[in-house]
Order: C-alpha cells, then sequence, then structure tokens
C-alpha cells in the first residue's frame, strides 16, 4: 500500500449530479493513474470517508479480523461496511457521490474535505462549520492527556 500523508482543508461545491471534483493538491497527494479509484462510507459522525482503494484494503482486512459472534463486534462491522460504495474518478477529476450517503452526511452542494492521513472526511459546509464551533476550549489539557507520555521527534 502506497503510504499517503493527506493534508489540509478545501472548500468545494458539488455539481447538479452530486459529483464532486478533487482538488488539485489532493489530486497530487495520490498520485498515478492507479491511484484514481476509491470507496466512500459513512464517517462516524455525520460526514462521509474517501479512502483510496488500497487503503480501504487494509481498512476491510483489519474490520474483517472482528469476531461474528460477538453482538458488539458484529455491529461494529455493520456500521463500518454501511453505504460503503466503489468510486472511480473520471477524466474531468470527479467522483459521484452516492445520494444515500449525500443524504446521510446532509450534504447538498457546500462542502468541506478534510484531509488527513490517509483518508478523506467530507462535510457538508455547515455542519463542518458547527463542528469546528464546538471544538473544546482546553484543547491544550486534553492534548496533554493523550500525548503527555510521547516524545516528539525534536525531543531528545
Amino acid at each position: 500500500m502506497k503510504q499517503y500523508k493527506f493534508t489540509g482543508e478545501y472548500e468545494c461545491k458539488l455539481d447538479a449530479k452530486g459529483r464532486l471534483k478533487l482538488p488539485t493538491a489532493i489530486i497530487k497527494q495520490i498520485g498515478g493513474d492507479e491511484n484514481l479509484k476509491f470507496t466512500i462510507n459513512r464517517g462516524f459522525e455525520k460526514h462521509l470517508m474517501l479512502y483510496p482503494n488500497d487503503v480501504w484494503e487494509v481498512k476491510t482486512n483489519e474490520i474483517n479480523q472482528l469476531n461474528i459472534f460477538s453482538t458488539q463486534q458484529r455491529q461494529a462491522i455493520r456500521y463500518f461496511y454501511r453505504g460503503a460504495t466503489e468510486l472511480e474518478m473520471d477524466a474531468a477529476e470527479r467522483v459521484n457521490l452516492p445520494g444515500s450517503l449525500m443524504e446521510y452526511a446532509g450534504i447538498d452542494k457546500d462542502v468541506v474535505l478534510f484531509a488527513y492521513q490517509n483518508q478523506i472526511e467530507i462535510w457538508a459546509k455547515d455542519k463542518y462549520e458547527s463542528m469546528l464551533g464546538e471544538e473544546p476550549e482546553e484543547f491544550g489539557s486534553i492534548a496533554e492527556k493523550i500525548f503527555g507520555g510521547i516524545k516528539s521527534s525534536g525531543d531528545i
């Protein structure tokens, strides 16, 4: 699997047919014609997750390790796969978002792509802005609890 290091927030508009033109910066980060296929599914919140197909394969290999005889794990498997759809970028660098997923995420026309690690979150712009407004005031103390014992690469 290629190691993706997506970074950035991108405001985009869908066309009348629900097609999303991927920003040039993301296309450059993807690179190569062999990486123009994706899988999209529901995110943990009311947004969508877009994965290059090789990343999707790794994620599904992980989720498929769960025990289908455990109710909680079986529910996690179902939730993860709900709405999963393969997409292929067209010659105009667009992907067609499925209507059922757009409805789930409340996406109409204006979206924000939040790209990080090896995945891209797709948010309805108003929901993304609302989520940003809910950021905790004490992010520093939360970060300290999570990362407090981890040395950064700049530490000696």
